[in-house]
């Protein structure tokens, strides 16, 4: 096979995305399909003039697809093409072909020891383009670059390839980026391994015999093929040496970055600019080749182009501003190109030369000499950065303590004496050097002293604090001395059970000392000199200070002593070994209740060594534990007692209570346990019950449990329990007696109630009292209704007698009476009937007016008569005779049984209060409520009608006001009639007219005779 699919590593030989994109849908249905060509491939379609075109990758070659389907991608012989969906895309890989492979199955991938990630591509050769079939897009071809050394041994189809990515899975997308992980770490160690390591068989220079191969396998001449363990050594081989030769040219290439280009030259920076590597420079094949992005390593050197170079930037720009260079210093500079972990050879270097500047800082002036009143200083040379120093500045803050400085010396000396000082005073220098270009800054201050005298005798020492093993003291300054004055002290101690008397402690500056690592509860003596460089001071009052004692051991545990009684016992206990200096004052005994309790309460305090423990609670468990307070404080706890006092017969229970209520013969009664148990838990009780008419107690329950019932027991009858507990101590005493009494039954039936009638709406009604079966009679239940089977309570207490109020005359009634007492409710007594006598009739409810539209018979005159109705009210027992109407100041009138009536000889216009009363034979009934009611006014007078003129046809007729007064306000409405052939008036026009005397025409029917004309006027309401 003349063409070599490409290595495993290199750039995907083809990836096309093959998107839909929505936006780029075309009116007629036809879609752009994108093809991205990758990096070193080719991507060849056919035109429509029938021409070859090549379009070299990185690119994107939109194409049109009529029917919105892949187009067939023609692929060189030995490979294959797939398509796969990823994310709403489809991509077509070309991948070469495996003879071996089968769906499912992913076999090994062979990793390189050494595989640069991007290879520069050869020279592209073009391929037979295949014509596309009839409705669909010009199918593409792509050709692929293939190295053009290949080894004769080896399949057509190596099992090795990309052939694991015909199926983009995602186990096998993992092992691949396993595999490039690996390789990247070996990209990263193996390039020392590379070169200090004998190279291996497949990077040997090829034989004689394998270039002939190399020229078979150029011209397709493949004849001969080892076995699988031959053609895979030679694959790898081969793969080798074209990763060698690639990667030299891909060197090649980033070695011709340009020479940096110096610009902006200051005393401590520069700028440098320079142009990327570029394949152009190079006459060989690989003249094609583009280098990706690439970063830059710029390093520079200040001992000449054979110094050692430091690389001071690194990235990915082509320009860099150098900072904090040497000013009046010559550099050489240098750019060396990288890009995935290969680097080019650096370029050549450029020398330049930083300008001249001020003078570096200069180190603080030291003292060489120094008396009472004069310091003399010295100080160093400076960096003088291209300009010679000229003159330093010297200044001071004249011994004044402040920030405040002036100068003190300017000249081009290194040294200067300053004269004329106070003795033992310190003063503060800083110095500046000045060349041609300016000065420099200050150095750091520093402080002399002046000599002076020997200190004057120091005050006593004082104590701050005391400790078991330490003491805190400090010192105040010699009087007459200065703030300032440098002054050293020396504390020293003498500790009498030593016998060698004072030794120092301390010496410094500070006016403070902590001496540690003392004993307890000792006395010490101290005393303070001081001393400068003049000399030492006398020693000081001598001083006496003791530690504090530590705190005492724990004494021995508690023990008893004596017998433990059921409420006390006595402990005794020994003093702690260890007083911890100090004897001890007080002794604390803590107790607790119960073995597990963690609350202590404190029972002694006191100097004597034994307690009594009283008040105790018998069969407990107490707990005991104390401790001792001396001077030096509260010692730990000692260890812990345990005591348990015996247990003894339980206390008095509560009296029994009853449970629930009692019955008539039985008692239910329930019990808790004692309060004092006695220490031992109870075992059972007993329940003694005694009656009024039995001379000697019984015992009617023994038991553990805390609740009996007592039965066959008389009712009504009262009687008394006891209770007492029981444990192994024995038994306790008795409770208080408790009285129950058994329940009563409930009361007898009562009689008949009595009812007498007091008037028609009230009845008093009275009863006996029945028999109580021992309990008294609390309450009555008196039941009252008018049907028998449906009562309702009317009364309900302990009276007798109850007046039932409100009741309707002439109506009968149903009631019965029930006792009751605390045993419950007796049965109701017999119902007893009673009838109310009859009454005065009700008061009418419904009272209205009557319009004049909903009479039978209209009214003579509205303006005189009024139209009333009601409704019959409740006769109560007797029938309703008559009515009474009542309307203003005159004269009732009275009417018969009839539920309407028209009131007449009113005035009209009028209002008028109307109210009705019934009458029955007992009397007349109270009125109904009052309803005013109004007359109409009177109408007018008919008007005087005249004809105008007359035709054959017509009439025109007249009419005026007639003489009746009409108010202003009303309305008239006029109703002309006119009288037909057969004598009656018929309306022939209606007419609301406010204006009088108005003219009308009235056409009439051709008649040979005149038509009578009857005017009528009415008053509008």
């Amino acid at each position: 096979m003349a063409d070599k699919p490409a290595p495993l590593e290199a750039a995907s030989l083809l990836n096309v995305d093959l998107s839909l994109l929505p936006p780029l849908v075309n009116g007629d249905g036809t879609q752009v399909i994108l093809v991205q060509v990758n990096p070193g491939e080719t991507f060849t379609i056919r035109r429509e003039d029938g021409q070859l075109q090549c379009i070299t990758g990185p690119a994107q070659v939109p194409m049109v697809s009529p029917n919105g389907s892949v187009p067939p991608i023609y692929v060189p012989p030995g490979y294959v093409s797939q398509v796969i969906e990823e994310n709403g895309v489809r991509r077509v890989l070309v991948l070469p072909q495996q003879p071996d492979f089968h769906p499912g199955s992913h076999p090994p991938m062979h990793p390189h020891p050494y595989m640069p990630p991007f290879l520069p591509p050869p020279v592209l050769p073009h391929h037979q383009m295949y014509s596309p079939g009839p409705g669909d897009v010009a199918a593409p071809y792509v050709a692929q670059h293939h190295p053009q050394h290949s080894y004769a041994e080896q399949e057509s189809h190596p099992s090795h390839g990309r052939s694991n990515f015909i199926h983009r899975d995602e186990r096998t997308s993992k092992a691949y980026e396993r595999l490039q992980k690996k390789l990247k770490d070996r990209q990263a160690n193996g390039s020392k391994d590379k070169i200090s390591s004998p190279p291996s068989s497949p990077h040997k220079s090829p034989t004689s015999e394998e270039n002939k191969g190399i020229v078979g396998a150029s011209t397709g001449l493949v004849k001969n093929r080892q076995d699988r363990k031959t053609q895979s050594t030679s694959e790898i081989s081969m793969e080798m040496f074209d990763e060698d030769t690639d990667t030299k040219a891909f060197e090649a290439v980033l070695s011709s970055v340009g020479k940096p280009v110096v610009s902006d030259i200051q005393a401590r920076s520069v700028v440098l600019t320079w142009s990327p590597p570029s394949a152009a420079s190079n006459d060989d094949a690989d003249s094609d080749v583009v280098p990706e992005p690439c970063s830059y390593e710029v390093a520079i050197s200040s001992s000449g182009k054979d110094g050692k170079f430091k690389v001071v930037y690194i990235g990915k720009d082509m320009n860099v501003k150098l900072q904090d260079l040497k000013p009046a210093t010559e550099y050489q500079a240098r750019v060396q190109a990288a890009s995935n972990l290969i680097r080019g050879t650096p370029s050549e270097s450029e020398s330049f030369t930083t300008l001249c500047s001020e003078p570096d800082t200069p180190v603080p002036p030291r003292i060489i000499n120094r008396t009472k009143h004069s310091l003399s200083l010295q100080w160093k040379a400076t960096c003088d950065n291209g300009s010679k120093v000229s003159n330093y500045n010297l200044e001071w803050d004249e011994g004044k303590g402040k920030n405040e400085f002036s100068q003190c010396y300017f000249g081009p000396q290194k040294q200067f004496k300053v004269v004329k000082l106070s003795p033992a005073t310190g003063y503060r220098f800083k110095l500046a050097a000045i060349n041609e270009l300016g000065m420099s800054d200050f150095s750091e201050e520093v402080l002399f002293y002046t000599t002076g005298s020997v200190p004057p005798t120091p005050t006593s020492p004082q104590l701050v604090k005391a400790g078991v093993t330490w003491l805190s003291l400090y010192w105040n300054k010699p009087l007459g001395t200065l703030s300032d004055e440098g002054i050293s002290y020396i504390l020293e101690m003498e500790d009498e059970t030593s016998g060698y008397g004072f030794k120092p402690k301390y010496d410094g500056e500070d006016l403070a000392c902590t001496i540690k690592n003392l004993r307890r509860k000792s006395t010490y003596k101290f005393r303070v000199i001081a001393y400068n460089s003049e000399g030492k001071s006398n020693p000081g009052e001598v001083m006496e200070f003791t530690t504090y004692p530590d705190k005492p051991g724990s004494p021995s545990k508690p023990s008893v002593k004596g017998k433990i009684h059921a409420h006390n016992f006595k402990i005794i206990w020994d003093p702690p070994k260890d007083n911890g200096g100090s004897a001890v004052t007080k002794y604390v005994v803590e107790m607790s209740v119960g073995v597990n309790a963690n609350t202590w309460d404190v029972v002694y305090s006191g100097a004597t060594r034994e307690h009594v423990c009283d008040h105790l609670n018998p069969g407990c468990v107490y707990q005991l534990r104390l401790y001792c307070i001396s001077e030096g404080g509260q010692s730990p706890v000692s260890e812990t007692l345990l005591v348990q006092t015996p247990a003894v017969p339980p206390g008095p229970c509560q009296p029994p209570r009853l449970v629930g209520k009692a019955r008539t013969r039985e008692i239910q009664l329930r019990w808790g346990q004692p309060p004092i148990t006695g220490g031992s838990q109870v075992i059972g009780y007993r329940l003694e019950m005694s009656a009024s008419d039995l001379t000697e107690p019984k015992d009617v329950y023994q038991g553990p449990d805390t609740e009996c019932t007592v039965s066959s027991l008389l009712p009504g009858k009262m009687y008394s329990f006891r209770l007492r507990a029981v444990n192994k101590a024995g038994c306790g005493p008795y409770s208080e007696k408790c009285e129950i009494c058994t329940a009563a039954g409930c009361p007898d039936q009562c009689k008949a109630p009595h009812v007498v009638c007091k008037t028609a709406t009230c009845v008093h009604v009275s009863w006996t009292t029945p028999a109580d079966n021992g309990a008294d009679v609390t309450e009555y239940k008196l039941e009252w209704g008018v049907v028998e089977g449906i009562l309702q309570i009317c009364y309900c207490g302990p009276g007798l007698n109850f007046e039932v109020k409100g009741l309707l005359p002439a109506t009968t009634y149903f009631c019965r009476v029930q006792a009751l007492n605390v045993a419950g409710a007796g049965p109701f007594s017999d119902v007893v009937l009673c009838m109310t006598p009859p009454s005065v009739p009700a008061a009418i409810s419904f009272l209205q007016i009557v319009n004049e539209d909903k009479l039978d018979t209209p009214l003579d005159s509205p303006s005189t008569c009024l139209a009333i109705q009601w409704e019959e009210p409740r006769n109560n027992g007797s029938e309703i005779s008559s009515y009474s109407i009542d309307f203003g100041d005159k004269q009732p009138i009275t009417v018969d049984r009839s539920t309407n009536c028209i009131i007449q000889n009113l005035q009209p216009d009028t209002t008028y209060r109307v109210r009705v009363q019934a009458v029955n034979s007992i009397g007349p009934g109270p009125f109904s409520h009052t309803i005013k009611a109004k007359t109409k006014p009177l109408p007018p007078e008919p008007p005087r009608l005249e004809c105008v003129a007359f035709s054959y046809q017509t009439l025109k007729l007249k009419w005026g006001e007639g003489t009746a007064k009409v108010l202003a306000s009303d309305a008239i409405q006029y109703v002309l009639q006119m009288e037909d052939k057969n004598g009656s008036f018929q309306r022939y026009f209606f007419l609301m007219e406010l204006q009088q005397l108005r003219m009308h025409c009235v056409k009439v029917a051709p008649f040979f005779c005149v038509p009578l004309i009857h005017a009528m006027v009415f008053n509008y309401m």
